[in-house]
């Protein structure tokens, strides 16, 4: 059993920047292609970005591509979520996940196709 906890949310005013981090709690989660997601208050989970097993596939929702960027460190068992140029639309909670499908490269956009999910941090940008 993954577990996984975001940290790495707060307050921050429109154009700003955020780091979020998804720390699992085992090795096996550098086998495991992962993703972030948000939710916002009323609204369904939706897809944000997903990295492959080994880093080198991503994928982006078009609203943040250009301005989010995932990244891993698959020694730390560590996952990034760079957020620049910041928007009010961002403000959700966002939730990290790991799947276990799929091979080296594969990526997910689909909720349903993740296994483990952590507690998820908030995300709030002012205008």
């Amino acid at each position: 059993q993954v577990q996984l906890v975001e940290s790495g949310g707060g307050l921050v005013q429109a154009g700003g920047s955020l780091r979020l981090s998804c720390a699992a709690s085992e090795r096996t989660f550098s086998t495991n292609a992962v993703g972030w997601f948000r939710q916002a208050p009323g609204k369904e989970r939706e897809f944000v970005a997903t990295i492959s097993w080994g880093g080198d596939n991503t994928d982006y929702e078009d609203s943040v591509n250009g301005r989010f960027t995932i990244s891993r460190d698959n020694a730390k068992n560590k996952v990034y979520l760079q957020m620049n140029s910041l928007k009010p639309e961002d403000t959700a909670v966002y939730y990290c996940a790991a799947t276990l499908s799929g091979g080296y490269y594969y990526t997910a956009r689909i909720v349903s196709d993740y296994h483990y999910w952590g507690q998820g941090t908030q995300v709030t940008v002012s205008s």
